[in-house]
């Protein structure tokens, strides 16, 4: 496009000349985005070529953006002070509603909560007085029977006694009869024998409600105060121990960079934590999602290391306590008995709680809030938390 005898467009004001020819700036290139005079838009000029109009239709393009943009900005005001004036007032009371009925409902299944705790805990108080009685009274029982026994025993001693000292021959003879009649009656007198009905019997204290509340509180109290660690110097050839020593992970190939001693594992693929305990209550997640087949539970540092017999393998030796997963198959091992667990979901997580005062050990799916299998039984001292995988990767969650 020539611009050769163009003059200053209508509305032209003096203004910057071009730095070049020193003229007005009067056309527009777009293909540069700037404007130019007529001697750089004309064709020997550095804008030979390019798409160039005049400033003006430029300024009248850039006017009518503005005031298109100017009606969105009006609108978009428009739009704010309708939302922040009919919107967000009835946004604020919804939340208030909801805040309000959201408290209400807390409150009320926490208090529903509270009045099943009292009343578990009044039932399970009325049972422990109930057997504490029936305890005592059977030991009243049996204190009276022994005090009668004791009685007729030396009734029965003092009159042998007496018959020795003081009858002849003849009238120890004539007393045969008798003397068989308190013999007999004396054998039938048994010796104490230990009875059940003496003691105290603690499985009146056992709730489902109490042990799956209490295992909820305490696995959300100690969450990661267990800083449980995996003992290098036990993981077994077959399981590669990661960095922070809380995740082990099954080779199917024997691992030779593995130095052998005393503590480690030669044949299972197992491992123990490097912490023991001996007192107290402990508990410890571990993340088990990945894994088909594991172990984990508490072994006493008694457990064997060395061989493939069953004496060091989890769960079928005295020696240790786990909860076990083979495929699909849930089961509690101890000493070679096992006991099947019905699961109806693979739990992703296994938390562990172990209760040295109350010798219990429980086994706790922390998603579903389910305890999946209490044992109680007097533990020897000191047990390690213990591990096995024999697929994929088991980790201590931390």
């Amino acid at each position: 496009m020539s611009a050769e005898g163009a003059g200053p467009g209508p509305g032209s004001e003096a203004g910057p000349l071009c730095p070049e020819h020193g003229q007005a700036l009067s056309w527009f290139c777009d293909s540069e985005g700037r404007p130019v005079c007529a001697a750089c838009a004309e064709l020997g000029g550095r804008c030979r070529g390019h798409r160039i109009r005049r400033a003006g239709e430029r300024a009248e393009e850039l006017r009518n953006k503005i005031v298109d943009q100017c009606e969105r900005l009006q609108l978009q005001s428009a739009g704010i002070t309708k939302y922040v004036a009919e919107v967000l007032p009835g946004k604020n009371q919804r939340a208030v509603t909801t805040a309000s009925a959201a408290r209400e409902l807390v409150i009320q299944r926490l208090s529903l909560v509270r009045s099943l705790c009292e009343s578990e805990e009044q039932r399970l108080l009325e049972q422990v007085h109930g057997e504490e009685e029936r305890a005592h009274q059977s030991i009243l029982t049996q204190r009276v029977h022994w005090a009668e026994a004791l009685q007729k025993l030396d009734t029965i001693r003092s009159s042998l006694v007496g018959m020795l000292t003081h009858l002849d021959d003849l009238q120890l003879i004539q007393k045969e009869q008798e003397i068989f009649e308190w013999t007999e009656e004396a054998e039938g007198i048994l010796d104490p024998q230990e009875s059940e009905k003496l003691n105290f019997n603690e499985k009146c204290t056992r709730s489902p409600l109490l042990t799956q509340l209490w295992a909820t509180a305490v696995l959300g109290s100690l969450s990661g105060t267990e800083d449980i660690r995996i003992d290098e110097r036990t993981v077994s050839p077959f399981l590669q121990l990661s960095d922070d020593r809380r995740t082990l992970t099954f080779s199917a190939k024997k691992s030779k960079a593995c130095v052998d001693g005393p503590e480690r594992f030669d044949h299972w693929p197992n491992a123990l934590a490097a912490t023991s305990f001996q007192a107290g209550l402990h508990a410890w997640t571990v993340n088990v999602q990945n894994s088909c087949a594991y172990k984990v539970g508490v072994a006493s540092g008694q457990l064997p290391r060395k061989g493939s017999g069953s004496d060091c393998r989890l769960g079928h030796n005295a020696f240790s306590w786990v909860f076990s997963r083979y495929d699909q198959q849930f089961c509690f091992l101890h000493n070679g008995q096992h006991e099947a667990l019905g699961l109806l979901q693979c739990p992703a997580r296994l938390g562990v709680l172990l209760d040295l005062q109350a010798r219990e050990l429980l086994f706790y799916d922390p998603a579903s809030g389910t305890v999946l299998y209490t044992h109680h039984a007097p533990f020897p001292g000191p047990l390690f938390p213990v591990f096995a995988v024999a697929d994929q990767t088991i980790s201590i969650v931390h």
